[in-house]
């Protein structure tokens, strides 16, 4: 059963996302700014630093995984999402060894996957001719406002987050142990 855990939670910011523009006001959906919810990649992104170990690397499979679902439900074009999240997660995967894991590395990482991630999407779009914004209107009117907006999310879930997926970490290290034994 805590197999499915993860994915489940997964799945379910993935629908979240969906509708997490009908929960702000609407002065924020209806003005200039674009807010983009990237919650799958705010988990994944703490699923790198406090799930994985070394060499361990679920969280750049979900990445693929839901990409790919978020890339079938959400655009038109896929590979986009699914490419995008698998590179991100890979990266601050591999800087999860320079930082430590507590608050001030989550904002650290978590700000570096988000702005890699979204800066991915838009080079992508914009070159297969499916985004016309200008960089410079583009850095303020969506990448700030995703950044901060998915970044307030994952301090949201950060609390919550970082014991359950250490706990699940630590029970699944010990169960693949006692195969062994």
């Amino acid at each position: 059963m805590k197999r499915l855990i993860i994915p489940l939670i997964l799945f379910l910011f993935l629908i979240l996302e969906g509708v997490a523009l009908e929960l702000l006001p609407a002065t924020l959906v209806k003005g200039n700014l674009v807010i983009v919810p990237h919650w799958v990649l705010a988990f994944l992104v703490m699923m790198a630093i406090f799930y994985d170990r070394e060499d361990t690397y679920m969280s750049i499979l979900y990445g693929l995984v839901f990409g790919l679902l978020i890339d079938v439900v959400y655009t038109g074009v896929l590979g986009v999402y699914m490419f995008t999240y698998a590179l991100v997660i890979y990266i601050i995967h591999g800087l999860t060894k320079v930082l430590h894991a507590n608050i001030f590395g989550t904002i650290v990482l978590g700000l570096t996957g988000l702005v890699l991630a979204e800066a991915s999407i838009n080079l992508i779009f914009s070159v297969v001719g499916l985004s016309e914004m200008e960089w410079g209107t583009y850095w303020l009117h969506r990448m700030l406002p995703t950044v901060l907006a998915n970044l307030l999310f994952m301090l949201l879930l950060y609390p919550f987050m970082k014991r359950w997926l250490v706990d699940w970490r630590d029970d699944s290290n010990l169960r693949s142990k006692s195969v062994y034994l």
